[in-house]
């Protein structure tokens, strides 16, 4: 009696790089990160059959969640707890210009995430409160189903640290490309990763 979660990333936009606070700002995919959503949800449906698909509300996820919809025929709907981390006063802006204006607090983000206060932000603690309610939703709901989660780098990492029983001081330990695949089975309250960061899907794609 094993429950799925097919954890996958939106595809790219274009505040990747130069790297920016992303959290809450509505920032559409770019053409990249269309190919990519494609080439992700044929690579789930090539996996797995999947019952229902939620995403977090932010339209980069919405995409990726309708692209996967379309190669799998499953249901996509929004779930308010897998939104990004929402960095208040930092949201926008790049690392080098919170480090201008906040740096005692940027290298707290850099060197502990799970003590960072980020002004009029989320802590990793919330983020963390967040991603349970979003598992206990999953197997409440789709026991012995596979469900599949469009979240975003912060969550999805967040939720892989719950899972492997790791604290978050861990946070940077674990990558999350865009549209990347990480895999869980769930058997009672024992979680087994099973892929994490997966990205062949999207070679052709990224060239």
């Amino acid at each position: 009696m094993t429950t799925t979660i097919v954890l996958t990333r939106h595809g790219h936009v274009d505040w990747i790089a130069p790297e920016r606070f992303r959290g809450r700002a509505e920032i559409p995919l770019s053409a990249l990160g269309e190919r990519q959503a494609e080439a992700l949800g044929q690579r789930v449906a090539q996996g797995w059959k999947p019952h229902a698909i939620y995403t977090s509300p932010l339209s980069r996820c919405v995409r990726t969640g309708d692209a996967i919809a379309r190669a799998t025929g499953a249901h996509a709907e929004q779930l308010s707890n897998l939104a990004d981390t929402h960095y208040g006063q930092w949201q926008g802006l790049t690392h080098d210009e919170v480090r201008a204006r906040w740096p005692e607090e940027l290298q707290v983000w850099f060197d502990s995430p799970d003590m960072a206060a980020i002004p009029g932000g989320e802590t990793l603690a919330a983020v963390l409160a967040r991603g349970v309610e979003v598992l206990q939703h999953v197997l409440h709901h789709h026991q012995n189903q596979t469900v599949v989660l469009v979240g975003h780098d912060s969550i999805n990492r967040v939720i892989l640290l719950h899972s492997l029983g790791l604290p978050l001081l861990r946070y940077w330990r674990i990558k999350q490309e865009p549209c990347c695949l990480n895999e869980l089975s769930v058997e009672g309250q024992t979680f087994t990763i099973h892929r994490i960061n997966e990205s062949h899907h999207l070679m052709m794609v990224n060239g």
